[in-house]
């Protein structure tokens, strides 16, 4: 299998996350399974089956955590440095509008572009990957064509 790259901070999210739904979540939903049993016919039995589906997606995700984290390769951007790859955190400016933005390139399980963490696999990321301070880069986006300006990068 190939391996997930994930930034400390990332792997550490994923892995609170399991641990929280192992210790906490896992252990609510059989108490409210067993409660709901106890309630008689289980085929009308709404609260049961609401449980069984929360306990479904409590196991699914639990799996799709193991997994990501047996395949994660830590990657410390401060111990890079250079041109744009994983980990950088860059500041652009959007050579139409004059709109700065600052975005962490990180892997797929961690990204959230609300909160300036971009998925390596995204258009803007692929776009960046191997460009400089100074670069122009122009990315086709699903709202149109953008061009941005590298301001700064930096490993933290």
């Amino acid at each position: 299998m190939e391996k997930i790259p994930m930034t400390r901070a990332g792997h550490t999210a994923l892995d609170e996350e399991l641990k929280v739904l192992k210790s906490i979540e896992r252990p609510a939903v059989i108490r409210a399974i067993a409660e709901a049993r106890e309630h008689g016919d289980l085929s009308e039995n709404a609260e049961y089956h609401a449980a069984r589906e929360k306990q479904s997606f409590i196991e699914g995700r639990i799996k799709e955590l193991e997994a990501m984290l047996s395949l994660a390769e830590v990657i410390d951007p401060a111990k890079l440095s250079g041109a744009i790859k994983f980990g950088a955190t860059v500041a652009l400016v959007d050579e139409d509008t004059g709109e700065e933005k600052t975005y962490q390139i990180v892997g797929e399980a961690e990204a959230d572009i609300e909160n300036g963490l971009l998925n390596i696999r995204s258009p803007l990321a692929r776009a960046l990957i191997g460009k400089d301070e100074g670069d122009s880069v122009d990315v086709k986006t699903p709202g149109g064509q953008r061009s941005y300006e590298v301001l700064s990068i930096r490993y933290i």
